[in-house]
């Protein structure tokens, strides 16, 4: 298997550049694409027990970044918090520039997170690509103004052309997203340096409200189709995943035949795509993208917080093999020097 690892520094070093280096023996080896590897991620990456401050989660290498989003629709902003709707509990802090990083208040809502995220971006310009996967607690509320083409303007104001849109895999060939993945017209890897995505999920309050029955992946869904007819699918600045695990193609049962072609990230729980030997061939032989979460919940597991580096680049190894893109824990200081790690996608 060929492997490849990005290695940043940690925080304290903060300032450096990414550094990509291929193994021996690969030297010539094509760039891979994004749709041909598999990466590390952390969960719930805003919290502060996690990181001091949100640039130390991006300093730390890892892939994938989450953040959960609360719409409040009484103030109109964009709460981060873990279960406090009403309030921004993270370590997003009132800094805009690179020279704030580190040092400002923190608490504050999604669009400083944006904030940082763009300062930050300025101090690494050639950056290995992460995804920020943002779980929509309670939805989108387009009633109050806090719909699909809200969410979009405010990263398109706060991260221009940073980010890695759908709009950019469709590369004006392409009809849908899911034909464009199927084409694998992922670019490499090398060509998405300084390039953000964003992975829209549904969130839990969301799931379990009774009267919701119009959630995050099929509002983007829907958002996508029609921006697409209206010839304005540059506007739209993230994918919808399709969430939970499952065996075959979970678009089939689960949405309109309209708005399946538009999704091609999907998210579920490793141990279960794992245990029960779900055959997740399909979405590398689909070039989907697949996020697997709870790495360590996969038998032999490892612990959610602190394992080795060996056992964290083994359980990468093992769900490489499984098809994974990305693979997610509570990992995020330790090990600092491997959540950049990145292999080839089996």
């Amino acid at each position: 298997m060929r492997t490849v690892r990005v290695v940043r520094r940690a925080a304290a070093l903060a300032g450096a550049g990414a550094l990509l280096m291929v193994l021996p023996g690969n030297a010539h080896a094509a760039a891979p694409k994004f749709s041909e590897t598999t990466a590390i991620g952390t969960h719930n990456a805003y919290d502060k027990g996690k990181y001091a401050y949100f640039a130390q989660a991006l300093d730390s290498g890892a892939s994938l970044l989450e953040l959960d989003v609360y719409v409040d629709s009484i103030t109109h902003r964009w709460r981060v918090s873990h279960s406090n709707p009403l309030g921004n509990d993270n370590n997003c802090e009132a800094a805009k520039t690179p020279g704030e990083l580190y040092s400002k208040s923190r608490n504050q809502d999604f669009g400083s997170c944006l904030d940082n995220i763009a300062a930050w971006n300025q101090l690494h310009p050639d950056h290995p690509p992460i995804v920020f996967k943002v779980e929509m607690k309670v939805g989108f509320n387009g009633r109050a103004n806090m719909g699909a083409d809200a969410f979009d303007t405010l990263v398109s104001q706060k991260l221009g052309n940073s980010v890695y849109k759908p709009a950019d895999l469709l590369g004006g060939t392409y009809s849908s997203l899911d034909a464009a993945a199927k084409a694998n017209a992922w670019p490499t890897r090398d060509s998405l340096k300084g390039k953000f995505l964003f992975e829209l999920i549904p969130g839990t309050v969301e799931q379990s409200n009774p009267f919701d029955h119009y959630w995050t992946d099929q509002e983007y869904g829907d958002h996508l189709r029609d921006l697409y007819a209206a010839g304005h699918i540059s506007a739209a600045q993230a994918f919808p995943a399709v969430l939970g695990a499952a065996n075959g193609d979970p678009r089939a049962s689960r949405y309109d035949a309209s708005i399946r072609p538009w999704f091609v990230f999907f998210d579920g729980d490793a141990a279960t795509y794992v245990n029960n030997g779900y055959d997740t061939s399909f979405y590398s032989a689909n070039h989907y993208i697949s996020i697997m979460t709870g790495a360590d919940g996969v038998s032999p597991a490892i612990s959610s917080t602190n394992p080795t580096e060996a056992e964290v680049a083994a359980r990468l190894a093992l769900l490489a093999k499984d098809h994974a893109s990305l693979i997610t824990s509570d990992w995020s200081a330790e090990p600092a020097s491997v959540l950049g790690s990145v292999t080839s996608r089996s």
